[in-house]
């Protein structure tokens, strides 16, 4: 299964293995088990300190990565090859002595955490997943009372159905969603934190028979009296500072290091650092980079950012921002939290277009997804709709097309907008349908989960239903700037107007990025916006008269 090039390099990470590792293989007759089997040997045979062994596990076809004579490892219930091999790597390495990095503060915070047992649910194509599985290893690595187990949804089709798990990565904890979407060690922990899940709740509580249950005890006060949450109270010890950037993408990343290294009292807010770049998958148009992916865009962008004084804030997000008399400019997020700034750079983002139909919003992460790279795999074998004739609904079709048993393609127009390369492919397809001049007005569903779309034929009037089990909405993306109505000014299309220099009409405030007029959206065209912007905030500091420094 691994060629010689994977082979040889290999070889040489698995030289950083201090500790003896154990690979605990629970298999079965499938054909899934005999694959998972020979890349278990082929990984044993590269390194004396690595071993096979065959025991009784929950779920088949599985395996442990353990240290030998330790409680610590982690748990794969499938095989993690495509974008997850890198989590099979670390893990490896990690299980086997080779240091977690991440910084002292954060591995004390893991290793204080009372016994918790997550499950997180992953496809094999999805480009976060494999963020949230390696930061779950750590910790468990970090913290062997954690427990974690990747359960690839592929591989285990009843499981995810049974438990409803229509978006990846989903993680649940002791048997309870605890969250879904790209989360790193810190987000983990501060969400740990928010619901009460903490060390210092550790035996604060005791059973029936008067014995203290560190776990029970911590997860029961996340029922408490509402807390003011962890990123809230980081911002107020905070102070003022020199620049706020709010937005984590390129143009975003961009600014908040151009701002870091001219010393400026910098912080970064963001839902995820990289934006839509984490759902991109081939990136061949960055000069100088031939070819990347999105998450490994990402990855080297948070890199990059820590690397300098940037305070940074993931998983939040902003709703209002004002400018006081006294220059300062304030910005209110959830949790209570806000911030204050001499400067602003907006670099928001744009976010999916939504249909804004019944059913949409309920079913959202329920059969109503936008990432057929993510999700796709979960619905395998079933009906599916996709909604959007441009490029990205067409190739989505397609996309989906290998692992549905049927995909119903939706236009409003009654032409599909795709390049006619796409359009023919997907027409040549057996199992795509294309349905022109097509207003969706329902997304259908039990309750739980969706079952159906409802559509009108825009030039008979007729109504009409398919059952789908998904729904994948591709029209396109809007700026994420509803919040900042009447604030600063927007063009027709809710873009931020800016001038030459990056600034908005509010003084002090300035943008960058897809959120911008800037006509051209483009992953190396917001990093140079998102430089103007700083520059420009800059600027606007020296002439204001406020000190640049720390």
């Amino acid at each position: 299964m691994l060629d010689s090039q994977t082979t040889a390099q290999l070889r040489k990470y698995f030289e950083l293995i201090r500790e003896p590792v154990n690979l605990e293989f629970s298999g079965d007759d499938s054909a899934d088990s005999q694959k998972m089997r020979t890349l278990l040997d082929e990984i044993a045979a590269l390194s004396e300190r690595i071993t096979v062994r065959e025991v009784a596990a929950e779920r088949t076809p599985s395996f442990r990565v353990a240290r030998a004579n330790s409680e610590v490892g982690v748990t794969f219930a499938g095989i993690p090859l495509g974008h997850e091999f890198e989590s099979l790597l670390l893990a490896l390495l990690q299980v086997g002595g080779h240091p977690v990095k991440i910084s002292p503060e954060l591995a004390e915070r893991v290793e204080a955490l009372p016994e918790l047992d997550f499950t997180t649910y992953f496809s094999l194509t999805c480009q976060n997943c494999p963020t949230v599985v390696q930061a779950l290893n750590s910790m468990s690595v970090l913290n062997p009372k954690i427990r974690h187990t990747a359960v690839e949804g592929g591989l285990n089709r009843e499981e995810v159905q049974r438990l409803g798990v229509m978006s990846v990565p989903t993680v649940m904890l002791n048997g309870e969603e605890f969250a879904q979407g790209r989360m790193g060690i810190e987000r983990i922990l501060d969400r740990l934190e928010d619901q009460g899940i903490t060390a210092s709740l550790s035996g604060a509580a005791e059973s029936a028979d008067g014995v203290a249950s560190g776990a029970d005890a911590a997860i029961g006060a996340a029922g408490a009296a509402p807390r003011q949450s962890v990123a809230a109270r980081r911002m107020t010890e905070l102070g003022t500072l020199n620049v706020l950037v709010i937005g984590g993408g390129p143009a975003g990343s961009a600014a908040a290091i151009y701002t870091a290294r001219k010393g400026l009292k910098t912080a970064l807010v963001t839902g995820n650092i990289g934006g839509q770049v984490l759902e991109t998958t081939g990136i061949e148009n960055i000069p100088g980079i031939p070819h990347t992916e999105g998450s490994k865009l990402a990855a080297n962008l948070e890199e990059h950012i820590r690397d300098y004084r940037v305070n940074v804030f993931q998983g939040v997000t902003a709703h209002s921002l004002e400018r006081g008399a006294d220059g300062l400019i304030t910005a209110q997020f959830e949790g209570e939290a806000r911030l204050q700034a001499r400067s602003v750079i907006l670099a928001v983002g744009a976010q999916w277009r939504l249909l804004g139909v019944p059913g949409e919003s309920e079913y959202r992460n329920r059969g109503v997804s936008f990432c057929p790279h993510c999700d796709g795999p979960v619905f395998a074998g079933k009906p599916l709709a996709v909604v959007g004739g441009g490029n990205s609904g067409v190739e989505a079709a397609i996309d989906l097309a290998g692992v549905a048993s049927h995909v119903t393609l939706f236009e409003f127009q009654d032409h599909l907008k795709a390049d006619e390369v796409l359009v023919e492919k997907a027409r040549d397809m057996g199992n795509i349908d294309i349905v022109t001049g097509a207003a969706v007005s329902e997304v259908l569903g039990d309750g739980a989960r969706v079952t159906g779309l409802a559509w009108q034929d825009r030039e008979s009037g007729d109504s009409n239903r398919v059952d789908v089990s998904g729904v994948f909405v591709q029209i396109g993306l809007v700026p994420g700037t509803a919040w900042l109505s009447g604030i600063v000014d927007l063009n027709a299309r809710g873009e931020i107007i800016i001038d030459r220099e990056g600034a908005t009409s509010l003084e002090g405030v300035y943008a960058a990025g897809d959120c911008t007029d800037e006509p051209y959206k483009q992953i190396t065209i917001a990093f140079g916006a998102g430089a103007t912007a700083s520059l420009g905030a800059f600027n606007y500091l020296i002439r204001s008269g406020s000190s640049p420094s720390n």
